[in-house]
């Protein structure tokens, strides 16, 4: 049997953005011996495998007969099984991503998934939750700037530092790093593709009306958020405020037949229904909206049909 060390070495090294140099340091030998191991002409002495193991966050299985393809479908496979449960059954979720992070202790997508899980995700975040995690977090997120290509995930590791910064009390330094690191709206991907085609393009329109569709749900979104947290009117005129929104919004979805209507009143109702369950309303009302949302719902799916941007736009539609 061939024995692949060498390659596998080096497969876990570029993986990790490690140099030889850093590894050499690391286990106290050359950067030749090294090279030597990358390129076949050494085996590393066995009493390294332990520590090259334990470097790498790796089995001593999967340090001599380490497959590449099979490690990235097993993480690709939890990651969609973590994602599946986090919907569902969010202490089944938390036992997934723990265990999957011991394992792949240095997979960023693990890394990340497992620390916003501890966080209590995005919003709506315990201070002191946040603090009893602090090292941990920020190791976590010295890791991803340092190393992941990731974009998306770098985001979310500034956006970390910036809640553990609000979380001490340090408000004006957690919202400069939100204003120096990340792009106001009109800096973001959707716009700068829109802007990136003459406006008398197929391109350019395509463009535009997937940014109008993510748009029209997000501002839904915010609206639904803006009354429903208004504490100034009483639990009931709110709720009375935001499904009297929905209503005039489904009425210009059903007169103008303009899908970005219908995602507007869809995203309205789906989040007053979310609102309204998490924060003490009654089974009528709730029950009422959700009916409201499978109409349109229904409409939407309908739209499909003949609105390529629509079919193949999932982001309005995704949290329904």
């Amino acid at each position: 049997m061939k024995i692949l060390i060498g390659e596998n070495i080096k497969q876990l090294r570029k993986a990790n953005n490690i140099t030889q140099e850093q590894l050499a340091e690391a286990l106290n030998i050359t950067c030749a011996a090294v090279s030597k191991w990358e390129r076949g002409d050494t085996y590393p002495d066995i009493t390294l495998l332990q520590p090259l193991a334990y470097f790498f966050g790796v089995t001593l299985d999967e340090l001599m007969g380490y497959q590449a393809s099979k490690i990235q479908k097993d993480i690709d496979e939890l990651i969609a099984r973590y994602t599946e449960l986090y919907r569902t059954d969010c202490e089944a979720a938390r036992k997934l991503i723990v265990k999957a992070h011991a394992e792949y202790p240095n997979d960023y997508q693990i890394m990340h998934c497992y620390m916003w899980n501890l966080a209590g995700d995005y919003a709506d975040n315990n201070p002191q939750n946040l603090l009893s995690h602090k090292t941990e977090f920020l190791e976590i997120c010295e890791r991803i700037l340092e190393g992941c290509k990731d974009n998306y995930i770098r985001r979310d590791a500034l956006n970390m530092q910036a809640k553990l910064l609000w979380a001490e009390g340090k408000t004006e330094d957690a919202l400069a790093i939100y204003q120096q690191n990340l792009p106001d709206w009109y800096g973001t991907a959707g716009q700068k593709s829109e802007q990136l085609f003459p406006k008398d393009t197929p391109e350019f329109l395509y463009h535009a009306r997937k940014n109008l569709y993510e748009l029209a749900d997000f501002a839904a979104d915010k609206m639904v958020k803006v009354i429903f947290y208004d504490t100034c009117m009483p639990f009931e005129e709110r709720i009375k405020k935001a499904e009297h929104y929905g209503d005039l919004l489904a009425d210009l979805s059903t007169q103008t037949l303009d899908a970005a209507f219908t995602i507007m009143a869809a995203s309205l109702f789906c989040r007053l229904a979310n609102d309204l369950k998490w924060n003490g309303g009654n089974e009528a009302d709730i029950s009422r909206v959700q009916a409201k949302l499978s109409d349109l719902l229904d409409m939407l799916s309908s739209f499909t049909k003949t609105d390529e941007i629509l079919a193949t736009y999932n982001q309005a539609m995704r949290k329904f």
